[in-house]
């Protein structure tokens, strides 16, 4: 697979697929963590002597104009960041497009409009596909994020474009999780956290092959406790994936792998409940009450499980962070894992969320943009838009 700085883009014209869907309310970019990781794949561009015609989707106008939904805010941030303007064209094909793209100089930009406004990219129709192919000399794939989808900006255009790569951010991800996945320094260990056990199934089945210790929190553990005979109370479980739970638990003792899970929890009545009820050892929750959040005992626990690793991959935080009265067990494992002396890798969105929150991001070696792309990538699938650029290779 060919990445940008790999190749030669003076004085071409690049289509460059970039994630920018990115929250916005009423116009303005509440987190602008995608845009900004994005920058070194344009300036190096623009450095170089390319145009660029930037491209991306925001939400799900399911084929149909939502004004809301313009990458206008985008577009106008982008420029900011960059410091020059960033002009939004009307759509993202057509005549009308076709003729600001080819006037573009060395070192301009334009920003299309919403790719989802059109029906043909989530169908990857092959039209579709082939009219934004001619917007480039050089087609460049960005969006980590959309990596696990086949749609026309990142798998079909590849076969209509007269050359593919990637771009430095999708190249950071592939080296980081690709080195995690199968080349980690050791001790290596999973942390994995989040509500739904049935959610991170694959990636727990598949990284429990590969690490040395695994620590499991969050409501899934629940589930696991459940296995193993704990009653969770009034807690979010599911039991419908208990026999999935057995089953990582199996594979954890056949591999020799330490599976570390919660010992205690704080509890409360209901996730927005504004101060906790109390604390309880696992397998003593009332059922009236719920685990909303790990407890001193479990974040001692965590801690010295994590001294000393090397290698360490976070996806998902272990209680209900989103309300202050249940973060403190979140806040604590960050604060760990940022201390630690190893390199640290985190994906989710919730994760990234709670680093964010804790202005704690530049602590951490590596912040996967993707959600989905991320677990299928770390369950050792061949994502869809990385085939396609082999391929187009």
């Amino acid at each position: 697979m060919k990445f940008i700085d790999d190749i030669d883009v003076s004085g071409k014209r690049l289509f460059m697929r970039m994630d920018y869907n990115v929250p916005v309310k009423n116009g303005v970019i509440q987190d602008e963590t995608r845009i900004v990781q994005s920058l070194p794949t344009l300036r190096h561009a623009l450095d170089n002597g390319a145009s660029l015609v930037l491209s991306s989707h925001l939400g799900k106008p399911k084929g149909k104009v939502v004004p809301e939904l313009t990458l206008a805010p985008v577009a106008k941030r982008v420029g900011e960041l960059l410091g020059m303007d960033v002009p939004l064209a009307p759509d993202c094909i057509g005549d009308e497009v076709m003729s600001m793209v080819t006037s573009l100089k060395a070192g301009q930009i334009i920003m299309l409009e919403n790719l989802r406004f059109h029906e043909g990219e989530t169908a990857n129709d092959p039209e579709f596909a082939k009219a934004l192919a001619k917007l480039g000399d050089i087609y460049v794939d960005d969006a980590f994020g959309l990596a696990h989808r086949a749609h026309a900006s990142n798998v079909g255009v590849t076969q209509y474009a007269q050359m593919s790569c990637g771009g430095l951010l999708l190249k950071k991800e592939w080296e980081f999780l690709g080195k995690a996945l199968h080349n980690p320094e050791r001790p290596y260990i999973a942390v994995s956290g989040g509500s739904k056990v049935s959610t991170k199934m694959g990636i727990l089945k598949s990284l429990i092959k590969h690490v040395d210790a695994m620590i499991i929190g969050g409501a899934m553990a629940n589930t696991f406790l459940l296995a193993q005979g704990f009653n969770p109370g009034g807690s979010l479980v599911e039991r419908d994936h208990l026999d999935d739970a057995k089953e990582v638990l199996k594979l954890a003792e056949e591999k020799g792998v330490t599976l570390h899970l919660p010992m205690d929890f704080i509890l409360g009545k209901g996730i927005e409940d504004s101060t906790p009820s109390g604390t309880c050892d696992a397998g003593d929750i009332p059922d009236d009450q719920m685990a909303l959040d790990v407890g001193p005992k479990t974040v001692e626990s965590f801690t010295q499980a994590l001294a000393g690793v090397k290698t360490v991959l976070w996806n998902g935080p272990v209680g209900v962070f989103e309300n202050p009265a249940f973060a403190a067990g979140s806040k604590a494992l960050a604060k760990c894992i940022a201390g630690l002396d190893a390199l640290t890798i985190v994906g989710g969105g919730d994760t990234d969320a709670l680093i964010h929150s804790e202005h704690m991001a530049d602590q951490f070696d590596f912040i996967s943009t993707g959600g989905g792309s991320f677990l299928e990538f770390m369950e050792g699938a061949d994502l869809p838009a990385f085939k396609a650029l082999k391929e187009a290779c």
